[in-house]
Formats: structure tokens, sequence, C-alpha cells
């Protein structure tokens, strides 16, 4: 991965300087990382405890899901106003920002909760607009994120998700103060309400747990705060109450009994293209058909979420009202291994940073996923990869640090579908490459596993990569153009000239020991350079081996690792 320095949002604290009080664009796409960053910590625990509308465990999953494809679109609006190149930045209006955060997140929703999530985030799009949103103009946005969210659900029901948006809007409309205090505030009141949820709702109560979409809406709040104040908030821990016994009075709808007892068996998701008459008729269609039905959108462009048992007639009834696409649909409770002739015992999943080593992993028997530079796959395509190895067990190599929460979520949906999948915490293509050489299908799987993890843990990784910008980095401040030298992902040597800075960040590494030298290069390495590498290992590092791989176009001209 290119190495761009450290940047801090520009209406964070720096140097001294004040914190702006109010939600720019900068500040939207900060909120879309920190929010990401929020619930991919959070993800496991909040799948653990959905139990509602439907048990199965993949709300704090789908909310990550979501969140993912609004930052990837937010990227894409600042990508175009060139903030990724070395140019002076144009920063984006506000309006249009946010427009993509919703637009993404509308488009990428997955389950019950990223169609809600995703309708918050368009009402809150629609207020939202000038250079900056004030105290009063996130008032109005999150009143209406509340509102636009009850509307899409066609029968809302009190203790989840909507209720606690609600009470954050109630929350920030009684604030007075800046923005900071707004959203301070918003977030405090989602709080509450969540604590409250398990007294609303009878499933939650029954299960001591609170809702699992408030308690994603909760992190999203959360990283709001963060980023319009640039104060962290205290992450949300509640002790939760005794499961109530069976036949307790508790306050509830009866539809989400009989949602837990006996609903429909599948879930059906898609986009749709249609129009806003069109999508009223497909309501009381869909209505008819199922329940759980949330419709979130506008504008031409749909996201229909529904729960039937008959998934062809809600495919049917969007066909009728205009262009259903991305159709996923989902049994509850299906078991979806092939026979056991149809599938292989083990497969490996790897990420890998160029075409070279694709092809490398490929010959290895990996299934690969190309990471591209600056685009780093979503965690839908790495599902679709551990699918597309067709094993009951599959072990997942991200090779990259950042693709940490992204590989996770892409286990679980796998997992979800009765196919084991082990994740092994690779940070770099060189961890990977040594965990294929240890990699034996014959062996039981968990020991399998524990081989690979610890040859890759034992396996240091540099990398030298040119800078983009001017950044602060360990070693100093860096220009663009410069040659930067990591070590395990940070920064150690500045220099101007490749080869002399890839002698000193091999010395450093090997300083600390080590028995194979592993070097990648990529296309844009210079001539020479690994044939001067192994030489220098040769002459200044006894019984030192050096294994060469070619890794034809990738982000990096050249990777290391020292085993």
């Amino acid at each position: 991965m290119a190495h761009r320095g450290t940047t801090l949002p520009f209406n964070r604290s720096q140097g001294g300087r004040q914190v702006p009080q109010t939600l720019d664009a900068v500040a939207v796409r900060t909120w879309c990382s920190l929010a990401l960053e929020a619930l991919g910590k959070a993800r496991e625990e909040i799948d653990a405890i959905n139990v509602y509308p439907v048990a199965d465990g993949d709300t704090g999953t789908n909310l990550y899901l979501t969140v993912e494809s609004a930052v990837q679109a937010v990227e894409a609006v600042f990508t175009a106003h060139g903030t990724v190149t070395g140019a002076e930045p144009s920063v984006p209006a506000l309006a249009d920002t946010v427009r993509a955060m919703a637009h993404g997140a509308l488009i990428g929703a997955r389950g019950n909760s990223g169609t809600i999530l995703a309708q918050l985030l368009r009402g809150m799009a629609q207020v939202l607009s000038g250079p900056a949103a004030d105290a009063e103009a996130l008032r109005r946005a999150l009143r209406r994120a509340a509102e636009s969210a009850y509307q899409a659900v066609a029968h809302p029901v009190e203790g989840t998700v909507l209720t606690v948006a609600t009470a954050a809007a109630e929350a920030a409309e009684q604030t007075r103060g800046d923005a900071a205090a707004v959203v301070r505030a918003a977030y405090e009141g989602a709080r509450t309400a969540l604590d409250l949820t398990p007294g609303q709702l009878a499933v939650l109560g029954r299960a001591g747990v609170v809702d699992a979409g408030g308690r994603g809406l909760v992190a999203v709040l959360g990283a709001l705060v963060e980023a319009v104040s640039g104060e962290a908030v205290a992450v949300h821990r509640r002790r939760p109450p005794a499961p109530l016994p069976a036949g307790d009075d508790c306050p509830a709808d009866e539809w989400a009994d009989a949602v837990q007892e006996g609903g429909p068996a599948f879930e059906v998701i898609y986009l749709l293209e249609a129009d806003d008459a069109a999508v009223a008729r497909l309501r009381r269609r869909l209505d008819g058909l199922g329940d759980s039905l949330v419709v979130v959108g506008g504008d031409g462009l749909w996201n229909v979420h529904v729960h039937v048992d008959d998934p062809g007639a809600a495919v049917e009834a969007g066909v009728e009202a205009g262009r259903p696409y991305r159709i996923r649909i989902t049994h509850f409770a299906a078991d979806r291994l092939a026979p056991p002739r149809e599938r292989a015992q083990r497969a490996v999943v790897a990420v890998v940073p160029g075409e070279g080593l694709a092809g490398l992993c490929a010959e290895a028997g990996a299934t690969t996923v190309l990471a591209r530079p600056g685009e780093p796959p979503a965690s839908g395509e790495l599902a679709e990869a551990i699918r597309r190895a067709h094993a009951r067990e599959v072990v997942l190599l991200p090779n990259d640090a950042d693709l940490r929460h992204t590989a996770a979520a892409a286990a679980e949906q796998v997992r979800a579908e009765g196919v084991r999948v082990a994740l092994i915490p690779t940070r770099a293509a060189v961890q990977g490459i040594a965990a294929l050489a240890v990699h034996e299908p014959e062996r039981r799987f968990d020991e399998d596993v524990v081989a690979m993890t610890s040859a890759a843990g034992a396996t240091r990784y540099g990398e030298l990569t040119v800078a983009e910008r001017q950044s602060w980095t360990m070693a100093g401040i860096c220009q663009a153009g410069d040659v930067l030298g990591l070590i395990d992902g940070d920064v150690v040597v500045i220099g101007s000239d490749l080869t002399a800075a890839a002698r000193t960040v091999l010395d450093r590494m090997l300083a600390a020991g080590g028995e194979m030298v592993t070097l990648v290069l990529g296309e844009e390495a210079p001539a020479g350079l690994a044939e001067y590498l192994e030489a220098h290992v040769r002459e200044s590092h006894l019984a030192v081996d050096t294994v060469t791989y070619d890794g034809g176009r990738q982000s990096s001209p050249l990777l290391i690792g020292v085993e």
C-alpha cells in the first residue's frame, strides 16, 4: 500500500489551532472513517445481541458493510477533487459529500438495520447544505433523519433503532450551544434511549439485551461527535438486565413475537429504479406478502428490504414496479453447503497487491483477490472469493493491516452459510507468502491454521515506496517524491535513492536476526535492484538465504520479508 503520510482532518485541532464547531465536508469524511472503525470494533458485539426482528446474528456485520459502502462513495468525491494527488486539495461542498455518504449507504445497505441507517443518512442529506452545518442545521438534520426513517418502515416498532434515532433528535433540539454540543447531546440521548429498549420490546427483555440496530446507531453518532469536536467519546458499555422469564408482562408489539417464533423464511433485498407512484404500489404489495418491510431512497433509486416466504413474488413485484438489480435472497436457516463430493475440503484465499504475486499464489493453490493501487477490495468482494474457493474450510489472508475489519466482516458473512473460515491477520503480502509456504491441506484444520499463523507472525515486513505529498512521518518530514522505507508499517528511512534506502531497510531488518529474505519487486523497481540486494545479503549477512519474486504492477516498487 502506498504510504501517504499522517494527515489529520482539516477541521480537527492541529498545532494548537482551534477546532471549528461545525460539520463541513472534511468532517463528513472523517465521520465516515471513524464510524467504520467504530463499527468494526463493535461488529461482533452487535452481532451477538441481534435478536430482533430475526435472530440471525448479522446486524453488526450489515451495518459495517453499509458504512463501508458510504466511505467508498465519499472517498470517490474527494478523489474527484484531487485530494489524493500532490496538488493543492480542492475540498468538495458539504452537500455533495453528505449526499455521497447517503447514496453510498443506500446502494450498499445490508439487512434491516443497514437499510434504516441509509435512510437516516439520506434524511440528514436533505437538510445539510452550505459550506458547513452549524448547530441549528444539525438539529434540523437529525430531526429529518428520524422522521424519514419512520416513514420508510411499513410498521414501525418502538424499542428499535427508530426509537433511538428519535431520542437523539429530541435531545439535540433541547440543547443550546454550538454544533459540538448538539451532536454530543444527540449521542447521549441515543445512549439513554438504547438502555431503555429492553423495557419496550419483549424479545429484547427476554434475551436481556439492548436493540442491536440502536447499538450500531450509537456507535455512528459517537463517531459524529469525534468528527465535529475532535474528542473521542467513551465506548458504550451497558450491563444487560437479567433475561425476563417467559410469559412475563413486558410492553411489546405482538408482531415482534410473531416474527421471532414463526416469521417468513427469506430475506429479499434489491436496488430498484422506479418512480414514486410505482414504489407506493410496491409497498402495498410487499406489505401483503411479508413483514419487516423497509423501502428507502428517492429520486428514482430505492433500496427494498422485506422478509417473505415467497421470494420470487417479492422480486416479481419489483419487476412490475421498475428495474430491480443487485438482488440478494437469503434463507434464514438454510444449509448452503454443497454435497461433499462437490466441495473441496480446504482452500486458501489471499489478497495480493499485484499480478505477479497473484500468479505465484495461484500456483500454490490459493484463490486470489487483487488489491489494485488505491482500490482495496470491499468485504463483499472477499466474501465472493471465499465462496468461489468452494471449500468446507477456508483460510483467509488479508495481507494488509487496513483490511482487518473488512476481512473479518467477509468471514462472518460466509460463516453464516456454513463454511468454516479462519482469518489469519497477515499485515503484508510477504507474511501471506510465508503462511502459504507452510500450508498443508492434509493436516487438521486447526493445526494448519496454527502453523500458518506462526509462520506469518515470525516474518517481519518492509516496504519501499514514494511519498505522494509532504507529510509528517516517524522519521521526520518528507516531501513529495521522497523515497520512504518502512518496517512493520512505520517509516524509518527518508531518502532520494530507492536502492540505497532499500539496503538500509534490509540491514535494519536483519540486525534483529533472520534466516530468509523475501524480495517482491514491482514493475517500477530500478533495473538491477534484486541482484544488488542479493549480493549485499551474501556479503554482509552470512547464512541468510534470499528468494526474489516478480510482483508485476503493484502499489510499491519493493516489498521485503525477513523470516
